[in-house]
């Protein structure tokens, strides 16, 4: 079967004169067949596929009458909604899989190579249309903006420059003689590229980490779902001119094809091929990555929320967004795509002999493979009174936003200095009558970031009029008329309080996989491997909920509860579900926001022995360097060693910063290309290893 798609005129790299004759695939657009004669679906049953009925589905995602196809019918999806057991006929729709499009696979006598992937065991077979070559690739030609950016002498080797098309900008970037041109912010949260690390082949953003193939625009590291848009570069006469559409150059990001399910007829309402237990980052990049790999049978994604998935970082550092504001996608890309949410719906247990997910209200799924990514559950208070009214645990946006609403102009309580406790007191200081902390340990941050750098923080905090107590936690919560009045301390304080945060940690939401057969160890986190794979075959595990090999740390079991790990383990995990044999090796990466200003953290300092810190603490200009001794290869099979060569050894295992950008992008990069960075190396000031002339 041939299938019509739409070419795209684009180029890799340009370092000869005029464009190239080069067509490809349109990754922003793709073209369908038209179903005609649809009928509407029957009525979803009570299980909540939220802001995804059936009357929301556009007409090509509709049930439509037989329609001949060379194609077998294989099982399928139901197509965003979750619909009644009724066998189905539809006209298929196929989108060509982003990876198998880009590889131009073409047989000796130029026809273009079947792309083969497997569904249930059963190889399906696709062709790529034969593309005839385009005079004017773009489909739109008053969309199409073209202009000079600079002269080819103006960018050495290695450097980036923002350029103006009239109507937009662009990254221009010169890496090993050929120059590229990508959208020039971070789809993530705008951050501009120019100020970010480019490496080998890559741009990495300045603030969050992702990661961008300077050649295609493909996202590769994390946070953010989407990608570059890339445009087109010729050189002529010395200039270098750049292409491209200008939504393109407006939207600055680029959602990758994506497959969709090309069959409903043989699934019921009860069995999906792969089910998604958990909306957070991990499930649904999960769920993208398996559509943009080419799996067109059913996806399903189950959540205890009432909400699609949403950003939930922002939950600690923009507590008055409203769902919707924070949503990751909108619904009408989950209908588009054929991927199924079921929003507060909650797995009970898993019956792993029968593949079969048992929900709370008696509900059975049965499933093929199995993700579960349901991350972890806030620590409630175990004090008296912890039952009276406005305690809260920030775990969805209604929370957040009502802490908001009650908290202004009043006094709050946070129990907790962790990352949320911290964030959330930051947010509510300029809104609240008062804000104090109360904390076990003597600094916050001390586990995390060192006592120098606690120590920062929390006078940044007190000039913002945030209130410490530390080395003390709550004994008491004080009621009048059914409401907290007051937060008594073991210390003897007691606090007025209006509304309290509890944010003192979370445990792996993990409780449903006891009894199950799945390897969980002693503080209920999921064991896996480097595919995300458990002890169980076709189950994989992803997020907060699990520990696994950080190769960054010599393989040791970690777990990493960062947005931006939660993202990377739902790509593995969907591309070790098709078979690809993919281990996971990327650099932990996190940030936090307090009072306008952030700390980037990258690697995994647990355990840290030193920190080594640049900058000044006092100014909060600075990046810490934390230090672990006991390197594998110096002391990699030696019993002992002298105090210098244990000096020799300490190796850097993690980068803090604030005002010191994009130096913790930089680390990362030093990192996840597997060279070691000594402590000496931090020590001096010189910075000579972050360009490849160090260690």
């Amino acid at each position: 079967m041939r299938l019509p798609l739409s070419p795209l005129w684009i180029q890799p790299a340009a370092k000869l004169s005029g464009y190239p004759r080069d067509t490809r695939v349109d990754r922003q657009t793709q073209d369908t067949r038209t179903a005609t004669g649809c009928e509407r679906r029957p009525e979803p049953r009570k299980a909540r596929a939220r802001g995804l009925s059936c009357e929301d589905v556009p007409a090509p995602l509709l049930t439509c009458p037989p329609s001949p196809s060379p194609l077998p019918v294989p099982v399928g999806a139901m197509g965003g909604c979750f619909s009644k057991p009724k066998p189905v006929e539809v006209k298929i729709e196929v989108v060509i899989p982003e990876k198998e499009r880009s590889k131009e696979e073409m047989s000796p006598n130029g026809k273009a190579s079947p792309l083969i992937y497997k569904v249930n065991g059963t190889a399906r077979h696709y062709h790529l249309e034969e593309h005839p070559i385009a005079s004017n690739p773009y489909h739109n030609p008053k969309d199409v903006v073209e202009a000079s950016v600079c002269h080819v002498k103006d960018l050495e080797n290695g450097q980036m420059r923002e350029v103006d098309l009239g109507c937009g900008k662009a990254l221009l970037i010169k890496e090993s003689g050929e120059f590229h041109a990508v959208g020039h912010k971070c789809p993530h949260y705008g951050a501009p590229l120019v100020k970010g690390v480019l490496s080998k082949g890559r741009v990495r953003c300045p603030w969050h980490g992702a990661c961008f193939n300077i050649s295609t625009g493909d996202i590769e590291d994390f946070p953010g779902l989407d990608s570059l848009p890339r445009f087109q570069v010729k050189i002529e006469k010395e200039k270098v001119y750049i292409r491209a559409s200008k939504q393109a150059l407006q939207t600055q990001r680029r959602t990758k094809m994506m497959a969709k399910c090309i069959s409903l007829s043989n699934y019921n309402l009860s069995s999906t091929n792969v089910l998604i237990i958990g909306a957070g980052a991990a499930g649904l990049v999960c769920a993208e990555t398996l559509r943009q790999e080419g799996f067109s049978d059913r996806i399903v994604m189950c959540t205890m929320d009432r909400h699609l998935p949403y950003d939930r970082p922002k939950l600690s550092k923009s507590m008055d967004s409203h769902p919707e504001q924070i949503a990751l996608r909108p619904k009408e890309f989950f209908c588009t795509y054929d991927i199924e949410v079921l929003t507060e719906m909650q797995v009970a247990a898993v019956d792993i002999k029968n593949k079969t997910a048992v929900f709370k209200d008696g509900f059975k799924m049965e499933y093929n493979k199995l993700l579960i990514a349901t991350g972890n559950t806030p620590k409630a208070l175990s004090c008296k009174g912890k039952e009276v009214e406005n305690v809260f645990n920030i775990r969805t946006p209604e929370d957040a936003n009502r802490v908001v609403k009650l908290a202004t102009s009043k006094n709050v309580v946070i129990v907790g200095a962790s990352f949320l406790g911290m964030e959330v007191a930051a947010y509510l200081a300029e809104r609240a009558h008062s804000v104090s902390l109360v904390e076990l340990e003597e600094v916050p941050f001390k586990k995390f970031f060192g006592e120098r750098v606690g120590r920062a923080v929390m006078k940044m905090f007190e000039s913002n009029r945030v209130k410490f107590y530390m080395q003390t936690e709550v004994s008491e919560l004080r009621e009048q008329e059914g409401k907290l009045k007051e937060v008594v301390l073991k210390s003897g304080k007691v606090l007025r309080a209006d509304v309290c945060v509890v944010g003192i940690g979370a445990v792996p939401a993990t409780g449903f996989l006891k009894q199950s057969g799945i390897n969980i160890d002693s503080k209920g986190f999921i064991v896996v491997n480097k595919m995300m794979q458990t002890n169980i075959p076709g189950v994989f595990a992803a997020g907060d909920a699990v520990t696994f090999p950080l190769a960054l740390r010599n393989n040791k079991k970690v777990n990493v509860p960062h947005w931006q790990m939660a993202h990377m383990h739902g790509r593995i995990a969907a591309l070790n579900m098709l078979a690809h044999g993919m281990e996971i090796s990327t650099v932990p990466y996190l940030w936090t926001a307090m009072f306008g200003k952030s700390i980037r953290y990258a690697g995994h300092g647990e355990g840290f022995d030193d920190v080594v810190i640049q900058g000044d603490l006092d100014e909060l200009k600075f990046v810490a360097f934390y230090t672990k001794r006991g390197s594998r290869r110096w002391l990699l099979g030696t019993r002992t060693a002298s105090h210098a060569e244990s000096r020799r050894s300490d190796e850097v295992v993690a980068v803090a910063s604030m005002n010191y950008d994009p130096i913790v992008s930089k680390v990362a990069e030093v990192l996840a290309a597997g060279r070691t960075i000594r402590k000496r190396d931090v020590e001096t000031g010189d910075m000579s290893w972050l360009t490849g002339k160090g260690s």
